[in-house]
């Protein structure tokens, strides 16, 4: 029987690709055993468990990227707990007998796929934005195996590194919709849908630009809104438009807190305006969307900006830093889309970079570790 350590966390960009790693091993071998191993208090520990997954915990810290009085003080608490952490992990490990180790990044998975490979464990570990993360970079130097989910990450890892391309892991539901089908059930019209969002929680800057959007575009009748607040933007957001005579959901016009349908809203749509999360690089292509991507500004080694770029310089997407956001950007973004054979030209460049199987070629790269 196999038997699996998964391990990453801390951010839905680790923890989700795990979850569809185990569950591809999990479907093409019903009789494995998979624990994770997670960072208590972190957000795996309530998602891998609603997700059918057994998983034990480690009191991890990350290292702090600024240097202040307070974060010398985090810095060296880190420190202590990287070395209790390796010692928790080799517990988990000896106790569990892993055939192998996978990781996702996130902090914890450093020591958990250390100890893992100085136990004589198989390590492998997957990246899922197009610049990796600084655990990944110092796991891809003895790793069995470093998954990635395009080609131009490949040059900030070592050039030993035992690397392949797999795209990120997608969700059956993004390849089910097709555009006709997906409008038909949305009950819209034959305008240009924009489908926007700032992330789950929202993003303030993002909400109150397309605010601005939405009022113009609701005036001159010329585009259709999906947008998603995130939890703390609905009741601000819904107050501008109320105040400015637009409705919330009507008239081509739909405003939610959050989107739980975005399979059927992305395929729906002509353009996605949305941060450029690892996900990002999967989806976009997945349904050949182009995209006007604004990089958070507030996320390690200002890794979505590189996401960005990685659609950018195909030209499968338009970059707008949020510096430079404004709804004169964005709006300027949405004319050059429009433009005849615009938007189609950069949908099929997203299309061309679809990795559709990325499950597929996960499985295989870990069999090719086990030599199965």
């Amino acid at each position: 029987m196999l038997r699996i350590i998964m391990t990453g966390g801390g951010t839905a960009g680790h923890i989700n690709p795990a979850l569809a790693i185990a569950a591809k091993m999990r479907r093409e071998d019903p009789d494995c055993e998979i624990l994770f191993v997670g960072a208590k208090g972190r957000m795996e520990t309530e998602l891998v468990p609603a997700a059918g997954y057994k998983i034990e915990t480690i009191d991890v810290r990350g290292f702090q990227r600024h240097i202040t009085v307070k974060n010398i003080g985090r810095d060296f608490a880190a420190a202590y707990h990287a070395v209790t952490a390796g010692l928790e992990a080799g517990r988990i490990i000896k106790e569990f007998g892993p055939d192998i180790a996978i990781g996702t990044g996130g902090y914890v998975c450093g020591p958990v796929l250390r100890k893992a490979h100085k136990m004589g464990v198989p390590i492998a570990v997957h990246e899922s934005n197009a610049y990796p993360g600084v655990t990944v970079k110092m796991l891809a130097g003895y790793a069995d195996a470093v998954m990635i989910p395009e080609e131009s990450a490949r040059k900030y890892l070592p050039a030993d590194a035992r690397v392949t391309v797999t795209g990120n892991p997608l969700r059956a539901d993004f390849l089910k919709y097709d555009g006709q089908t997906a409008r038909k059930e949305l009950g819209l019209d034959s305008r240009p849908l924009i489908l926007s969002m700032g992330g789950s929680l929202g993003a303030e800057r993002i909400n109150a630009v397309m605010a601005d959007i939405i009022i113009k575009s609701y005036r001159d009748k010329g585009f259709q809104h999906i947008h998603a607040t995130g939890k703390r933007g609905y009741a601000a957001m819904a107050e501008k438009l109320r105040g400015n005579g637009v409705p919330l959901d009507g008239d081509g016009i739909r405003v939610r807190n959050y989107i739980t349908d975005m399979p059927r809203c992305m395929a729906a749509a002509d353009v996605v305006i949305t941060r450029s999360g690892a996900m990002t690089l999967s989806e976009l292509p997945a349904m050949g969307k182009p995209g006007i991507l604004i990089p958070s500004p507030n996320v390690a080694e200002n890794h979505q900006y590189y996401n960005a770029m990685a659609l950018v310089n195909k030209g499968a997407a338009l970059c707008i830093e949020e510096k430079d956001l404004s709804d004169l950007t964005v709006w300027r973004a949405l004319e050059q889309m429009m433009a005849p054979g615009v938007r189609g030209k950069m949908g099929a460049a997203a299309k061309s970079l679809a990795i559709l199987d990325a499950d597929n070629r996960i499985y295989q790269v870990v069999m090719g570790v086990l030599d199965i």
